[in-house]
């Protein structure tokens, strides 16, 4: 078997091309499988997984806990909101807590930027990052990304666009290192006051004209306005952005091409997208969602051929 240049996942940045390539091609495999009426495998049997979430979250938590379960492995959940974090615990104590109880790789979300590799580099156990804070969320970009190959057959040369609020969006900034990984070009599009001023080093284009980035693009991906993220006010009002940038049917049909829409979830409805858009046969964020688990089951299942058992 094939193996990962890293040991853990804690960002798209220290991938390799090899690496996302190996990982969406499992991910194909481990597809099949959750489509077969028995939809287990016994590859873990003997790997207990923690699932340490210091952040609210709904589909990333089920993805991974069903991706864990499908390749029977013990799950233990783990939840900020109720633990003795609240007392004061740090992140190391807390993980090495669960950790003593023979723990073999730890899922974690956690609302500051860095701290799942801060974590890697500390704990004995195999990290993925579910999530930190505003910088990176790879595996929604790895499952994005395969999204994108399954319906186009390829990311080279394919045209993507990243809609909405870029500056608070670890989404964004995970899709565009992988897409680039991949052969795809880049560009994001929002209000001025979304796009950070290094987005350009990157070497993805910029545009602020919502119609022009359809054009351009094969396929837009549209991000939500984190207002959780948000300490200031950025624009107007959610009816003003909606205008400008939120796409609707009228616009999506008045296109000269089919394009494919995306979306990380949660959708605010009738804000970024309207509902006939994200119901409509253009719209792969079902999809996306069945794909989570596959790329979960993916990611864990080879990260765990690394544990020294």
């Amino acid at each position: 078997m094939d193996n990962l240049s890293v040991d853990h996942l804690t960002g798209i940045n220290n991938l390799t091309k090899a690496d996302i390539e190996l990982i969406l091609k499992t991910a194909e495999t481990f597809k099949q499988v959750i489509n077969r009426p028995i939809k287990k495998v016994p590859s873990l049997r003997d790997i207990t997984i923690a699932n340490l979430f210091f952040e609210n979250s709904t589909r990333t938590r089920l993805s991974f806990e069903l991706a864990e379960k499908r390749l029977s492995a013990d799950v233990v959940n783990f939840s900020a909101a109720n633990s003795s974090v609240k007392k004061g615990e740090t992140l190391i104590d807390t993980t090495n807590n669960i950790l003593s109880m023979k723990v073999d790789m730890v899922v974690m979300r956690h609302p500051n930027p860095g701290a799942a590799k801060f974590l890697s580099e500390r704990v004995n156990a195999r990290v993925i990052n579910a999530g930190d804070g505003t910088h990176e969320h790879p595996t929604q970009a790895l499952l994005d990304a395969f999204s994108i190959r399954e319906q186009l057959g390829t990311l080279e040369g394919k045209k993507v666009v990243i809609v909405g609020d870029i500056t608070h969006s670890r989404v964004a900034l995970s899709n565009i290192y992988c897409l680039q990984k991949m052969g795809a070009e880049v560009m994001v599009c929002g209000p001025t006051t979304l796009i950070p001023k290094y987005i350009a080093e990157l070497g993805v284009k910029v545009e602020h004209n919502l119609r022009k980035a359809l054009e351009w693009c094969d396929v837009a991906n549209m991000l939500r306005i984190q207002l959780e993220r948000q300490d200031i006010k950025y624009f107007p009002s959610l009816r003003e952005y909606s205008m400008l940038f939120g796409l609707d049917k009228k616009l999506l049909d008045s296109l000269d091409k089919r394009i494919i829409i995306m979306h990380p979830g949660p959708i605010n409805r009738g804000v970024e997208i309207t509902s006939d858009v994200a119901d409509s046969d253009q719209s792969i964020i079902l999809q996306q969602v069945e794909n989570g688990v596959a790329v979960r089951m993916a990611c864990i299942y080879l990260l765990a051929s690394k544990i020294e058992r």
